[in-house]
């Protein structure tokens, strides 16, 4: 028996506070196109009675976000047990520029925006959808040469961690070079 052969990621889902709401955010502040939507009185998976609506947002190159809304369900909340900045939903755009526009557009609606941010490969800004999940927008701006020195260095550096729990510095030029471009000392 062989492991699948994945062709992409289909979906990713998530629970939204409001439906409608959600979707009028990744239109207006994103660009998605609401492409589908179901409404269902029992989970197909388990039978379960849950009402629940499950949109669909079109992300570009064949990338689907997900949401359900639960109106019997108790409120969402976040866990708590995790910082706030480590479960997100990131999403590729052009160029830096594009980077950079999509702030302006984002801060236009009064959302609050972070970043940009240097990551020495690619620059990332931050903010929040209406459901409190984070939401990074990153532009790649790495070299080849860059990539492959990451990739050549992935497992020594997880086996280190995994041995000491502690920053592995196989990478330490990475932050470096995120240091230099963003004026940092």
């Amino acid at each position: 028996m062989s492991s699948p052969v994945l062709k992409g990621l289909h979906h990713a889902a998530y629970r939204c506070k409001d439906a409608k709401e959600t979707v009028e955010f990744y239109q207006n502040a994103l660009g998605m196109k609401f492409t589908t939507a179901f409404a269902e009185d029992h989970v197909p998976s388990t039978g379960a009675y849950d009402p629940y609506m499950h949109i669909f947002l079109d992300a570009g190159n064949d990338n689907v976000l997900a949401f359900f809304e639960l109106p019997e369900q108790p409120e969402m909340d976040r866990d708590n047990n995790t910082p706030e900045w480590v479960q997100h939903i990131a999403f590729r755009v052009g160029s830096v520029e594009e980077l950079v526009s999509a702030k302006a557009h984002l801060e236009s609606l009064g959302i609050e925006v972070l970043g940009p941010t240097h990551h020495g490969v690619f620059q990332s800004i931050y903010f929040f959808d209406p459901n409190q999940h984070r939401i990074e927008l990153a532009a790649d701006i790495g070299t080849k040469e860059q990539y492959e020195e990451l990739a050549r260095v992935a497992g020594p550096m997880l086996e280190e961690w995994s041995l000491t729990k502690k920053a592995p510095r196989h990478a330490a030029w990475l932050h470096e070079l995120a240091r230099s471009k963003s004026g940092d000392s």
